[in-house]
């Protein structure tokens, strides 16, 4: 019943959504976080005695005021930890995770529960508002700054003097591999609201003289010419359906002598169930084995040529057009 207990996990998901630890900074009252939450004060004392039982914060009797502790400054949104942008409901982050309710429908019927709960799918949601696109590419830059300069370092990028990072969000990726390998240069292809932020990035870093952006679909016929065409966290996001349009969308791209580069958490290599099971809850996509891949690969005329772990979870999978 511990592990099965939705009253912590959601108790601090609202707390982060309500910015209490911001709220609170040294302590204050229930009533006045209250009225600095708009919430109604006992039913606020209510989550805040939870959250002092699961120390998230604590109480000080005397003065009934309430402080966040250690822990729970871990829900400020400028803590090194960064998680807050997980939880936060109004976040596409957190806003998905809460689709898990609809889990039993998606195990009976293989559909996403994204689109059950919400009235449509989570991209169409982050088309429809802007703040869960930022809001979802800042996530995507908390999960890579870690990752992003071990990908940029780990693999030998020198080899590709043109670079189209495809579904490349805000260019966090890219401009980690331009600042490791100074004479080659990139381009980012995403929907515009993503790729002018990844514009704003390469200008803020210095790159806009090597750095460019492709706003577009990936479904749309990509741009030729390029020397590697990277797909990075992307194909887990969609089923195998929509994985070979992408994979197919490349290898046409990078046809004759072209390479499509797929860096990915594979299952048995990075790869959790727990993160599984979101994909396909919230996509209908899944995490898959190298050679669950391979075979995607081969059926849009792409043949394995080799692969690399390139980062602490991540693998990368060379695929060459088949001549």
């Amino acid at each position: 019943m511990a592990m099965a207990s939705l009253a912590t996990p959601m108790a601090i998901r609202v707390a982060a959504t309500l910015d209490l630890v911001e709220h609170a900074g040294a302590g204050a009252t229930a009533a006045e976080l209250a009225a600095r939450t708009s919430t109604v004060p006992a039913a606020l004392r209510c989550l805040l005695d939870h959250l002092v039982e699961v120390d998230v914060f604590e109480l000080d009797a005397r003065s009934g005021r309430y402080r966040p502790t250690e822990l729970g400054g871990q829900l400020r949104a400028d803590a090194p930890e960064g998680f807050k942008i997980l939880l936060d409901i109004n976040c596409a982050g957190g806003r998905a995770e809460l689709a898990f309710v609809e889990l039993l429908d998606t195990i009976s019927t293989g559909a996403p529960a994204y689109p059950r709960r919400y009235g449509r799918d989570f991209w169409a949601d982050l088309d429809a508002e802007p703040r869960l696109r930022r809001s979802f590419d800042a996530q995507m830059s908390w999960r890579f700054q870690v990752q992003a300069p071990q990908i940029a370092q780990r693999f030998d990028w020198s080899r590709f003097p043109e670079i189209l990072d495809v579904g490349g969000g805000d260019g966090n990726l890219l401009t980690e591999i331009l600042r490791a390998h100074p004479t080659v240069r990139g381009r980012v292809l995403d929907l515009a609201p993503s790729a002018q932020a990844a514009a704003e990035r390469f200008a803020a870093a210095g790159l806009a003289d090597r750095a460019g952006i492709v706003p577009q679909s990936f479904f749309e016929p990509l741009p030729t010419g390029a020397d590697v065409y990277l797909l990075s966290d992307i194909l887990h996001d969609w089923d195998d359906e929509h994985a070979r349009a992408i994979l197919a969308g490349c290898a046409r791209a990078a046809a004759p002598n072209g390479t499509v580069v797929v860096s990915e958490p594979v299952r048995g290599q990075g790869a959790s169930t727990a993160i599984d099971l979101f994909m396909l809850m919230c996509f209908a996509g899944r995490e898959r084995t190298v050679d669950e891949l391979a075979r995607l690969g081969a059926d849009c005329g792409l043949v394995l040529r080799a692969t690399d772990a390139i980062s602490d979870g991540r693998t990368a999978l060379e695929f060459t057009p088949a001549r």
